[in-house]
């Protein structure tokens, strides 16, 4: 194997807790409870720890960062450790007093989610009434602090249609950056498929509309295009691959190479309460299980692009097939390639209602 890369970013999902139920949601299906969270003294451990590996940012996220009342605390030691710390938050529990004592902490950018640019659909596909007018006073309030602001919205068959509408209130709102992300199908997301997967004629709408978007906004606004998993015949470099530029750490503490590893249930993934940071990155079995080329099956290994995609996605390859090692099914060279397209195809013409993050325990879809 060549030689071990350093970790650029650390994703600390610092609770499950979260006032709002989105059914796209890549949180477990079994959430941690409070109690079992990782304390703010070994947050602060693995922050210098992460620094003194390489790392460079932080992404504090969850669930809802805002809900840990130790969050100036982790900030602070974030940034003392010298990270870059950007706050990922739904907005809705945020006020002038609160992001003043971020900021003071060391807080260095925030990425501000979205579900809809309008109102109604965006309180429909969040659960929570009043979302999006505590979201509005938060982006003010951010740029108001003068940090920079990122708009996330994650779409999918019921508002991909409005795009440029989100690009239009991000750039409204002063964003710098606006992130338009198609569900990933983990987690609830999975669960509720049949409501988010959109067609190939809607990805194509929906692809012109960000293109058309980055040309409006050039030189005002970045805009960022996370394609969706299911369409498309070469699969996409899954966190720039297994293990090779994010660490990411669940609130229980679980160091995980991506946000939905732990649906792999072959591999037992090292808790940071019990190892450093650094023997985690370079010798934890399971960081080296799907790390390089060398665990690739034909016809991955043989590929001119396995360098670039590095296999695609694990946890994709477990959903879909059964079998985290497999051949990504996205690949139009995998053998399960046409079972992928029947499933695309098999989509109800009527998306089916949503199984809200937070409701009784979900069946499978």
């Amino acid at each position: 194997m060549s030689a071990i890369p350093l970790p650029m970013a650390l994703v600390a999902e610092v609770t499950h807790r979260c006032p709002l139920r989105c059914p796209y949601c890549s949180n477990p299906l079994e959430m941690a409870r409070a109690a079992q969270e990782v304390s703010t003294e070994d947050w602060s451990r693995v922050f210098a720890e992460a620094a003194a590996l390489g790392v460079l940012h932080l992404h504090l996220s969850g669930g809802e960062p805002m809900l840990r009342t130790d969050l100036p605390d982790l900030i602070r030691a974030a940034s003392t450790a010298g990270l870059y710390v950007n706050l990922i938050t739904s907005g809705v529990t945020m006020d002038a007093a609160k992001l003043g004592i971020l900021v003071d902490a060391g807080l260095d950018h925030v990425q501000l989610s979205f579900q809809h640019a309008d109102a109604a659909e965006a309180e429909r596909i969040g659960g929570m009434k009043g979302a999006q007018a505590r979201k509005l006073d938060a982006a003010r309030l951010i740029k108001a602090a003068g940090l920079p602001l990122t708009c996330n919205f994650v779409i999918h068959r019921q508002n991909l249609h409005d795009v440029p509408a989100m690009m239009a209130l991000a750039s409204d709102l002063g964003a710098q950056r606006v992130e338009i992300a198609h569900t990933q199908y983990y987690g609830w997301g999975l669960i509720n498929r049949n409501a988010l997967l959109p067609d190939a004629t809607e990805l194509m709408a929906a692809t012109a509309a960000v293109e058309a978007g980055r040309v409006l906004y050039a030189g005002c606004m970045a805009i960022d295009y996370v394609t969706p998993d299911y369409h498309g015949d070469q699969p996409k470099s899954c966190m720039d691959g297994w293990a090779r530029r994010f660490i990411v750490i669940s609130p229980t503490g679980q160091a995980l190479s991506c946000h939905a590893a732990e649906t792999i249930t072959s591999i037992t993934f090292p808790n940071i309460r019990e190892t450093s940071l650094a023997d985690i990155w370079l010798r934890d079995p399971a960081f080296q299980r799907f790390r390089g080329t060398d665990w690739m099956p034909e016809p991955c290994q043989g590929c001119a692009l396995k360098e670039q995609d590095w296999g695609g996605c694990r946890c994709q390859a477990l959903a879909l097939l059964g079998d985290a090692a497999a051949t990504d099914p996205v690949c139009a060279r995998s053998p399960h390639h046409h079972a992928l397209q029947g499933l695309i195809a098999a989509r109800p013409s009527v998306a089916p209602d949503f199984v809200y993050r937070q409701n009784a325990k979900p069946t499978s879809p």
